[in-house]
């Protein structure tokens, strides 16, 4: 594998997945079991991602059990009720009709860390979020791999992080960067859907590439 060359069909490949991605909701998952083999490669590929200093500072908790994602979805909703008063009244109305997660309807739930190192990680010093962002290259590999394997990955933000580290009874140091969501799924979008629904737009290259 060294000095490995891909062609056009891999270049091409690897675009669509990118392209493709979406970020699944519970009204679009099915209560298909994922694969045992699929699932291994999907979690594998978070150990390729690159980490600082390679700490690899990234540890995954799996949840299946019915009674531990009722106590996740209650704090979403709670979460969710603060989040909506944010918006305006029109967007408020678009809000509240949005499915924002599949907590329950996805058959796997995972719980992604950032477990941090007692000592020193080479790089990581002068930018000590470096082993943050370490775990988010992992989750997006996770993502990605998902993709390719069409399985669907839905990605939860709407939660508050320290009472997802007590109903898992994670370790103190550890920090949730983010509450995955996967199974099959009955459609992948052609376009992401928050896009459809016009509640955002997708930039142009030129508004977010500048050159010096």
């Amino acid at each position: 594998m060294k000095n490995k060359h891909f062609d056009q069909n891999a270049q091409q490949t690897l675009n669509n997945i990118i392209k493709l991605r979406r970020d699944i909701r519970g009204n679009n998952f099915l209560n298909t079991p994922i694969a045992e083999d699929v699932l291994e490669k999907i979690l594998a590929s978070a150990s390729l991602a690159p980490s600082v200093g390679y700490s690899q500072p990234w540890e995954m908790v799996l949840i299946t059990d019915q009674k531990i994602k009722q106590q996740i979805v209650a704090n979403h909703q709670q979460e969710n009720q603060r989040a909506k008063a944010l918006f305006s009244d029109e967007k408020q109305q678009q809000y509240a009709q949005l499915k924002l997660e599949g907590i329950i309807e996805a058959p796997i739930n995972i719980a992604v860390f950032y477990q941090p190192e007692n000592g020193p990680v080479l790089g990581q010093h002068s930018m000590p979020e470096m082993g943050e962002y370490s775990v988010v290259c992992a989750i997006q590999n996770m993502w990605l791999t998902a993709r390719a394997h069409n399985i669907g990955l839905g990605w939860v933000s709407i939660l508050d992080p320290d009472v997802v580290k007590e109903i898992l009874n994670a370790p103190a140091t550890n920090k949730l960067i983010g509450y995955l969501c996967i199974g099959h799924v009955k459609e992948f979008l052609d376009r992401p859907e928050l896009e459809l629904i016009n509640w955002r737009q997708k930039k142009t290259l030129a508004i977010y590439q500048n050159s010096y």
